[in-house]
């Protein structure tokens, strides 16, 4: 018999790195609801027509495609198989997909809903994605995302807010040096424009997105196996030779593309985002304008947001933009909206690298009732019981085994008391407790284990 196994780039999550993974959940939610965001969920699966086109070209290639129930090869497109028209194929042996983000789930969701929805629609979700991905480090093929959108306003200030939920966030939880990175669609499109390559910014942007990974020299190599001629390629310079200090990136940007209508209104949106954002004060993180930042995701169309963590070996945690027209592609015209998504993984990773979870983070019971017998047992379950109402954590020992083996459990679980009920306690009414770390024991009243618990924890 094989050993069980679970398939690469998914994971197992013990307790403590539950309680952990919880945290951050807690801290990013917190932070959503205090701007007045709402909270919704989409199913895991989605129609593959509803996710194929929405991602590019090689995040297509990524979607994780569900096999239709029963004889799938029943209605098979056979001359595709043949041929080994796999994508074609694909279609006529399954017609349901896993959701490879959140945000295109989304857009469907509010055009379904949309006679029930107060526009702007403010929304937050956290769910899991699936993508075909090839594993690594910080790179899973199931992560969890934590979105946060407005849809139904084109107003500037949702970017000026979204600039702020990722500062609060990551500043509650203590992630150090982050830097978040702001461009703009239509920059992008000015360049392209000046450039003479218009018609090739989808290859544009899928190219400079992976400049970070791979370096400008491939970038321009990757350009030209494109179809980017040397003197295209060449024109694309000064998008890698800019500053990223928002003033002057936003200067030399707005003197770069001042023949450029499209571009100049790139520069002027952005230079509004970061002069808002900036007068307001960010708590922590650095704020950067960086005009090689495309995102090569399809439906963006104005601002684009990254957040990295120089300093950890890990790529981006975080990032979003705003699409015009992402509800059109399913019936519903001229909806705009911006969003953005925390990585809650690789968050964990940069934290767990820099060792930032508080103590309190992986907390679990915080009492454990010793188990003497029967008598002993039921005033146990039901002390146990009033201090659970009280907000306690606390297990009862299910038997009346060794005393020894009932305080190696509490110590294997790091359980920071453990109370002895016995003969005395049954008469006087009262509970001793041990501080398993220091060693002390006290014998007082309910009322004093509770103040004393919720005093060191």
């Amino acid at each position: 018999m094989s050993k069980p196994s679970i398939p690469k780039g998914t994971r197992d999550f013990t307790p403590d790195e539950m309680a952990r993974r919880n945290f951050i959940f807690d801290t990013i939610r917190g932070v959503f609801q205090s701007f007045g965001f709402a909270q919704i969920e989409t199913p895991a699966m989605e129609n593959l027509a509803t996710l194929t086109g929405k991602y590019g070209e090689e995040g297509d290639q990524l979607i994780f495609k569900i096999l239709n129930n029963g004889d799938f090869l029943a209605k098979a497109d056979r001359t595709a198989l043949e041929v080994g028209d796999s994508k074609k194929a694909s279609f006529s042996i399954s017609k349901k997909a896993l959701r490879y983000d959140l945000t295109v789930p989304f857009a469907r969701f509010v055009v379904m809903n949309q006679n029930e929805l107060t526009f702007p629609f403010r929304r937050f979700q956290i769910q899991p994605v699936w993508r075909g991905d090839r594993p690594g480090k910080g790179r899973y093929q199931e992560f969890y995302q934590c979105d946060v959108d407005i849809v139904g306003s084109d107003s500037l200030l949702s970017e000026v807010e979204l600039v702020q939920i990722f500062d609060e966030v990551l500043h509650r939880l203590h992630i150090p040096g982050f830097e978040i990175v702001l461009n703009n669609r239509k920059v992008l499109a000015g360049i392209a424009e000046l450039a003479g390559v218009t018609d090739k910014l989808t290859e544009m942007t899928v190219a400079i997105d992976k400049l970070d990974k791979i370096g400008r020299e491939k970038v321009e190599e990757e350009l030209s196996t494109r179809g980017f001629t040397d003197e295209q390629v060449s024109k694309l310079a000064p998008l890698f030779e800019m500053e990223t200090s928002p003033k002057e990136a936003i200067s030399q940007l707005r003197d770069h593309l001042k023949t450029s209508e499209m571009g100049s209104k790139g520069v002027d949106e952005l230079e509004t985002v970061v002069n808002y954002a900036l007068d307001l004060g960010l708590r922590s993180g650095k704020l950067l304008v960086d005009p090689t930042l495309a995102r090569g995701l399809n439906y963006y169309t104005g601002a684009i947001f990254e957040v990295k963590v120089p300093d950890a070996p890990i790529g981006s945690i975080c990032g979003g933009g705003r699409y015009d027209d992402l509800t059109g592609i399913f019936g519903l015209k001229g909806l705009s909206g911006v969003g953005i998504s925390f990585g809650a993984d690789r968050i964990y990773d940069v934290m767990s690298h820099f060792e930032l979870f508080p103590a309190g983070a992986s907390r679990g019971t915080e009492l454990l009732f010793v188990n003497f017998g029967a008598d002993e047992e039921r005033r146990c379950m039901q002390l146990a019981t009033e201090l659970r109402r009280e907000g306690i954590r606390v297990e009862v020992y299910p038997e009346a085994t060794k005393l020894k083996k009932q305080m190696k459990y509490a110590n294997d679980k790091s359980i920071p008391y453990v109370s002895m009920i016995g003969s005395d306690e049954l008469t006087s009414g009262q509970v001793t407790i041990k501080e398993m770390e220091s060693g002390e024991q006290f014998t007082i009243s309910l009322n004093e284990v509770i103040g004393k618990i919720r005093q060191v924890l």
